[in-house]
């Protein structure tokens, strides 16, 4: 593996699998972080249909970096029970898929409420999802999401050591954070690097919470990298651009975007990409 591997949500460019694979082919990258594809969230797919995915990412030597699941991405107070079979499902599916990583989440609080509330429930879930994915050869990847109860870096800190579990890692995503009123670097960044396996790559500005190509806000994602690069870190540098609405973002995330871009995903995409290679080729 080189130091960085370049990988993409790639239904934010089109839904259907073989535009995906072209776009990338374009910017030279053939890594895919699934989330969407063709209509619908991976998750949703039966597994026959998951082993045909399969089949066409090898014709064209696409493989997944990780299952870009809504795992965990519901309300704390909601059924635990039909996110955990789901969760199983999705175990079966990184399975056909091939890759190791789940991306994942700890939960909605409810809105103006304590998180530490929620606690005790939060930490009895995640160990659910450990213990379910023993038998897997799977790392679950928690993601610093918006509102959720690790958007701050302590939280993430918290499920992280309560878990105690080399089969958990973190998802450091710089404009996540900046949408949590978190100083990126070198705060978050510092207390979380010796965890982190795998970055999400959008940015954003503080003043407004705008998400933007990396290297447009207030993320530090090029002090961020260029400390990675020295400490000899190597993994995926998953595109997340949310420049604007794509088919299906209402269903697939919680987030602020950035409605006035025209909506062509193909393009938008490209500037998200472009301005990481900038960013790259700096270090």
């Amino acid at each position: 593996m080189s130091q960085f591997v370049l990988s993409a949500f790639a239904d934010e460019i089109e839904m259907d699998l073989n535009i995906q694979m072209d776009v990338l082919e374009e910017c030279g990258i053939n890594h895919i972080e699934m989330r969407g594809v063709n209509g619908k969230n991976l998750v949703e797919h039966s597994l026959e249909e998951v082993k045909k995915i399969k089949e066409e990412l090898d014709k064209r030597n696409f493989k997944i970096s990780a299952v870009g699941s809504p795992i965990g991405k519901i309300k704390i107070t909601d059924d635990f029970e039909p996110d955990l079979e789901l969760f199983k499902h999705t175990l079966e599916i990184a399975k056909i898929l091939e890759t190791k990583y789940i991306r994942m989440f700890s939960f909605f609080i409810p809105e103006g409420e304590d998180p530490a509330k929620y606690r005790d429930e939060v930490m009895k879930r995640w160990r659910k999802y450990l213990e379910v994915s023993e038998a897997y050869d799977v790392i679950l990847l928690h993601e610093n999401e918006k509102d959720i109860y690790g958007d701050t870096p302590e939280r993430c800190l918290d499920i992280y050591n309560t878990m105690n579990s080399d089969r958990l890692k973190l998802i450091f995503d710089p404009a996540n954070f900046i949408q949590c009123d978190v100083k990126t670097y070198p705060e978050a960044f510092e207390m979380l690097k010796d965890h982190v396996v795998y970055f999400h790559v959008k940015d954003a500005l503080s003043e407004n919470h705008k998400v933007v190509p990396a290297g447009y806000g207030d993320g530090h994602v090029e002090e961020i990298l260029k400390e990675e690069k020295k400490s000899g870190f190597e993994g995926f540098l998953s595109l997340e651009p949310h420049l604007g609405n794509f088919k299906g973002f209402a269903e697939l995330e919680k987030s602020d975007c950035n409605d006035e871009v025209e909506d062509n995903g193909t393009a938008k995409f490209k500037i998200a990409c472009n301005a990481l290679k900038d960013i790259l080729n700096k270090l």
